[in-house]
């Protein structure tokens, strides 16, 4: 599958390391926004639309189809290998992309996930925005202000809301249906990923406060990823990149300048 992107800089610019950004459930490549602004006066970047997110097509979601969708736009855009940074679902599939194809990954970031299992709330708000009725409603504000009422937090009202086109009544743009299908496959890990390895450099970086990266999951991610260090950014939770962007951004640009290509 094909996915739409968000570039800043030219891929084609040979003098720069290319670099993409995959951004978690419910989100969009503009949501690494900051970060991608930060990296490219110094690499190419390049966010992508996950499958059923964004301006990407819709289908059923599974890691090991995901990690194709980025191997299959890579290769249309003329990028043999590139760095991959990946927050949440999407720190899962640039971690797959890197056990199942090495050869095109240079670096790889993940943002406050671990591969296994992630049982922390997302099932909940798939559930209730799956069945939502969406009215009337004609502005942004409007959008906002109706999911802070169902959702109760300003947060993930905007996190939502990005999905929801303005109308009479309002849309979806994501692919909800074959999200909700998936659930179970994204919260989960697959275990025939423990058959692989990626050996080239590595960075975890997980909130202070965040559940998804844990002690009990250290061995997983040394097993998969033995040059992995693992940072905390304190005082944040899963939403770090957002919630200390300068701090978050810093380290990203650290280790990517740090490490010569592979």
């Amino acid at each position: 599958m094909r996915l739409s992107i968000h570039k800043q800089a030219d891929p084609e610019d040979k003098q720069k390391e290319t670099v993409i950004l995959l951004h978690g459930l419910l989100g969009r490549a503009r949501n690494l926004g900051m970060l991608q602004r930060a990296l490219s006066p110094f690499f190419n970047t390049i966010a992508f639309d996950l499958r059923s997110h964004g301006d990407s097509p819709h289908g059923l979601l599974d890691y090991h189809v995901m990690a194709k969708d980025v191997l299959e736009t890579m290769d249309q855009l003329n990028i043999s290998k590139a760095s991959l940074i990946g927050h949440s679902m999407g720190g899962k599939v640039a971690m797959a992309v890197a056990l199942t194809a090495p050869e095109h990954v240079n670096k790889l970031c993940v943002a406050d996930i671990s591969p296994a299992q992630a049982l922390h709330g997302s099932k909940e708000i798939i559930q209730t925005i799956s069945s939502l009725l969406l009215p009337s409603l004609k502005t942004r504000t409007e959008i906002r202000q109706f999911l802070v009422s169902v959702l109760g937090k300003e947060d993930m009202a905007d996190l939502v809301g990005q999905n929801i086109n303005p109308g009479d009544p309002a849309y979806w743009t994501i692919g909800l249906k074959e999200i909700t299908q998936s659930l179970n496959i994204i919260e989960n890990w697959p275990d025939s990923f423990f058959a692989h390895q990626w050996n080239g450099p590595t960075l975890f970086l997980r909130g202070e406060l965040s559940p998804y990266i844990q002690p009990k999951h250290h061995p997983l991610i040394h097993k998969l990823f033995p040059k992995a260090d693992i940072v905390t950014l304190p005082g944040t939770n899963h939403w770090l990149h957002v919630e200390k962007p300068d701090e978050f951004n810093s380290l990203v640009l650290d280790f990517l300048k740090n490490h010569s290509e592979s």
